[in-house]
Formats: structure tokens, sequence, C-alpha cells
């Protein structure tokens, strides 16, 4: 779903049959007017609820269900690390997070990608759904729920749902014609082709094809759809997603087809077994389904019981248009609750170019976390790339921003700080760090600081977040700077008291650090923590509410400074010119060789 680049559909049809007359597309049963309160949904039209929150609800967070024609690439990793970010951010402050992920599997593409690799189709989804739970693994990727659209849960969930908007008049037959692009699983508007009739995207030719196929009344909501974008300024975000959300409802809908005559991989549609179900509206259930115990009778009411609404819908903005626009009137035919915010992130580009396999300028995802380890990929991406925004890679970049931030500003702080108190206080914390700290101006700082990582987190300021964190052991590095603790122990008990004092402060800040930085950065935080005297139970245990500063007690030991994360360097390997291995320096001339140095 999320690996589609996909134009508007509506501009791609060619009705030849009318609405049927039966089909009374302005009901007396006029929809009630929209009515938003403090950020919340309340009711609408037919049934269709909007959700009264209290504090028991789940965060219900998901990310597309990535289509499985490829194996994973850098922009599927990139969306699901922010959304794990998001995730752990919910879990500190004590909400109960309902995280979904999971694969997209029917569809022609598919069909045909499993025919070129020599395989049936299920087997052909098994292997690259399971390359997908490999990588978030290997980027420590915390999700509750996994859902392949595979699963039979889900298609008794499609159909049900299916059912329910052909009960509510909402779904008619009709034929269609046009240029198809199979790449793409979308008709294509002859404006937008290239010479030869090619897609703009796979710049392959698009087929001509006619069927005769069920359609979803989308324009039925139009007035409907615009009140919600104008009442619910937060629906869908960043800002600007939002106005151009607008622009293609203002425009106007049309309707669009939601099953397929000529594609046999697919959901079966329940009144019409030679049609299957058109990929969106199956895929986009599997928000719902995911949410459906395996041991229980799968229902569309179970489904929707066990957490939604979905809390947040983070995507890519290439499928902006089926979230914001085609999703919501689904649920609204459908009778049920909107997700209540939709983000729409930018693309990633590779020194300044769009990547591409015609390029030779892929990012793989799967290779950077074996080069560098998740907590760099993880960090750089969330901290570089402004959430919501295109951003850049760059592999000299990388390294420079990893290596400064988390090699040098926060391991080397925290290495030399427990060296200092290892060697003249014996890991011991002398005094309680709210004591140690008492009208101390780093402390003061810390505090702002977190406080501003909290709200960033709350409002999806990833890199903001990462910023402020960062921001305190910049901080704690200008503190024991200068205030040279190593000098004050050399004065014997006279600066024992003072010099003790700057260390608890300093290691109460890394503290500090260890919690805000860990929804970025899970492993890393780990370390840190382990190295201030906590155990692995106690790190997975913590709270937000455990930023604040007083962490550190008197009499607290902490373990013997080890390197939390090692440094990256890049060197180049030097030239040998001697005859018998003139052919191989050559080779090696500009090769370059990671060497991991320990920070």
């Amino acid at each position: 779903m999320a690996c589609r680049v996909q134009y508007s559909i509506h501009n791609s049809l060619r009705l030849f049959s009318s609405y049927p007359s039966s089909l009374n597309f302005l009901s007396t049963a006029r929809p009630h007017k929209i009515r938003f309160r403090n950020s919340k949904y309340f009711s609408i039209s037919r049934g269709a609820l909007y959700c009264t929150c209290n504090t028991a609800e789940p965060f219900v967070l998901t990310t597309p269900l990535y289509y499985v024609n490829a194996p994973p690439h850098m922009g599927s990793a990139y969306t699901t690390i922010a959304a794990d970010a998001i995730a752990r951010f919910q879990r500190l402050l004590g909400k109960k997070v309902v995280f979904i992920t999971g694969t997209d599997e029917h569809g022609e593409k598919i069909a045909n990608a499993a025919a070129g690799n020599g395989l049936s189709p299920i087997k052909h989804c098994d292997s690259v759904s399971q390359a997908y739970g490999a990588l978030w693994r290997e980027l420590d990727i915390s999700y509750d729920k996994f859902i392949r659209t595979t699963n039979p849960n889900h298609e008794a969930i499609v159909k049900e749902f299916y059912s329910r908007v052909l009960a509510n008049g909402d779904i008619y037959r009709a034929d269609y014609e046009g240029l198809y692009c199979v790449n793409c699983e979308e008709y294509k508007d002859e404006k937008e082709l290239l010479e030869n009739k090619c897609c703009p995207v796979h710049l392959k030719p698009c087929l001509h094809r006619k069927e005769d196929n069920y359609f979803f009344a989308l324009s039925k909501y139009q007035k409907q759809l615009e009140e919600i974008l104008e009442e619910n300024p937060d629906f869908v975000q960043p800002s600007y997603r939002l106005h151009e959300v607008q622009g293609w409802v203002k425009n106007g809908l049309r309707d669009f087809s939601i099953s397929r005559a000529s594609v046999d991989w697919g959901i079966p549609v329940p009144s019409d077994a030679k049609q299957t179900i058109y990929v969106w509206f199956d895929a986009l259930l599997g928000y719902i389904s995911a949410l459906s115990e395996e041991e229980e009778q799968p229902s569309l009411q179970n489904a929707i019981s066990s957490g939604w609404p979905a809390s947040l819908h983070l995507i890519g903005k290439d499928i902006l248009r089926f979230h914001a626009v085609y999703w919501p009137a689904m649920l609204m035919s459908a009778g049920v609750s909107l997700p209540r915010k939709v983000f729409g992130h930018g693309f990633l580009t590779k020194d300044g170019l769009k990547m591409g396999k015609s390029l030779g300028n892929t990012l793989e995802p799967t290779d950077l976390v074996h080069r560098f380890g998740p907590d760099a990929v993880r960090y750089f991406f969330l901290k570089e790339v402004e959430f919501g925004n295109d951003g850049d890679y760059s592999e000299e970049r990388f390294i420079n921003i990893v290596n400064a931030n988390l090699a040098n500003t926060i391991g080397n702080l925290l290495n030399r700080t427990l060296g200092l108190s290892r060697k003249n206080c014996q890991s011991t914390i002398a005094v309680d760090s709210a004591i140690a700290a008492e009208g101390n101006a780093l402390k003061d700082a810390v505090e702002k600081l977190v406080e501003k990582a909290r709200q960033h987190y709350e409002n999806l300021e990833l890199s903001s977040a990462c910023a402020a964190v960062l921001e305190i052991g910049s901080a704690g590095n200008v503190y024991i700077d200068e205030k040279a603790p190593w000098s004050l122990f050399k004065q014997g008990e006279s600066g024992f008291t003072t010099a003790s004092k700057d260390l608890i402060i300093v290691l109460e800040a890394m503290r500090i650090v260890a919690i805000a930085l860990s929804p970025i950065t899970p492993s890393l935080s780990l370390k840190i923590y382990t190295q201030l005297g906590y155990s692995e139970d106690q790190f997975s245990s913590i709270t937000w509410s455990e930023t604040r500063w007083g962490g550190l007690k008197q009499g607290h030991v902490t373990a013997p400074p080890k390197p939390v994360f090692s440094r990256i360097d890049l060197e180049t390997e030097p030239t040998n010119t001697t005859d018998d291995t003139k052919k191989t320096s050559k080779k090696k001339d500009k090769q370059k060789t990671q060497k991991v140095v320990e920070a």
C-alpha cells in the first residue's frame, strides 16, 4: 500500500453507465452538522460515530500496510522508525499503546512479481512479509500488531465492511475504460502520461482496459468531508497537507472503482465471486482487522471494540488522498468512527537526488543497520529530517552527525564522568542529586529542556525533540569543562565535596537524557541507564515522570565505565604501489573500509 506511487484515481475513470435510479444520493435523512469540541469527534450522519474520549482509551498508532511486491526500502523503514518513536513516547506517558504495522498482499502487481520469481502468490507474500518482520526486529521496532491482508480474519472483516457499505446504498455497478498502469495499479488520465502512453512514474506503457466493476459513491460524501476538514484542522497534519487535501475535495469528488474483474489474487466480492475487491478497499481495512484477536470469531464490531478509532495514521505523502479522503468516506458509509489524525510525512533523497534502481543510488535499510547499528540509523533520520518535510541522506553527513551527537556529546560525557567518579568516589553517589543541585543553573536548564522535549514529542516534532535532549548533553559538557572537577579532586578534602557534587549533577543529567532519548535510541538509552547502575527491568518500567530531577540517591552505585556508543570512522586504505599488488591496489585505491573506534 505504501510502496506504490499513486495519482488521483477519479480522473482515470470513464463511466459508461449512470447511477442506478434506486440509489438516492440526496437522501432525506440529511447529515447533521458536524461539531468538534476539544479536538474530539462527535456524532455524524447515519450512525457514523466519532469517539468521545476517556483516559482508558488506548493510543492506536498505525504505519501503512506495506506493499509486498518488493523487499522493504528505506522509505518504509523511515515511516516505521518514526511510528516506533511516537509509540515509545506514548508508553512513557503511561498510555496503553496499540502499535499496528503489517503488509498489503493482494493485487495484480504482487501476482506478477510472484510469477516472475517462480513462486505462488502466497509463497511470495510469505517471503517478503517475513523480510519486513526481520527488518523491524533489527531496527528495534516495538510493534504490537502485525497484520497481513491474507489473514483469514482480515478477509472476514473486509467482507462484512463491504456488506455494510452495500446495504447503505453506496456501492453500484458500472463500466470503466481507460489506460491502466499495472505497477501503479491505477487507471491514468491520458494528459498525465508521457510519450507512447507511458506512466510518468514507472516509464512503462499503460495498457488499454475495459471492465465492468463495482464503484463506491465517494461523491455522496463531498459536503461532509468539506465540513470535517474545515471544522477539525488537526485531522490532517502537517497543516500544508491539510490544505492539499482541502484542495482535492473542493475540486469535486468522483466515485472510484473498488473491484477488479481481471485480478484473481484478492478477496472475492461477497455478492460476485467473479470479481475481487480492489487493493485500497481491502488494505485500508487492515487497520481495523489488526485489532481482531486471533482466537475470537472475527467480526467488524469485535475489532472496533478492541481499540478503534485510531489515534494516528502515519503515512507517506504519496498515499495521503486515500487516507484523508477515501478512507473517511468509506468509514462514514459503514457507520464506523473516523481516525483522529492522519499525518503525511515527506520523502527521502540520497545525496540530493531521488533514489531509484536506475540511478544506482538506492539506500538499503538492512545494509545501513548492519553497518552502523539501529540507534545510529534511527537517530539520524529522526534528528536530521524535519518530520513532515522531505529529507536527504549522505553517508558523510550521517557519520559526522552520529559521531558528533551520540559518540561525543553523549557517549564521551558519560564515560569520562563515570571514570572520574570511579577514580575519586568509588562509583558511589555521595548525596542525593536533588541536594547536590540546589540553586544550580544546570539543573534549571535541564528541567526546561526536558519539558521542551516533551512538548515536541507531543506535537510530533521528532527532530526538535532530539535537539532539545542533545542540548542537555551539550550543557553537561560545558558544565564539566568549566567546573573541572579533576582539578578540585587534586586539592584534597577541601575540593572533594564540590567536585563530587559536580559529578552527581552531570550524571543526573545523563540519567534524564537516557529516558528522554529512549523513544529515539532505545538500545543506547538502555546502555546509559545500566551504566548508571540500574537494571534492564528498571529501564523497562520507567515513565516520563522520571525525567524529573532527583532520581540519583545517596549511596547508589554506578557501573564501571564502559563506552556506550562506538564512534564510526571511515578511513581510506593506503595505496600499495609494488608490482605484485598493482592490480589489487587499483581496486582498493578509492575503497573505504569501516573502522569502529570506541568513544
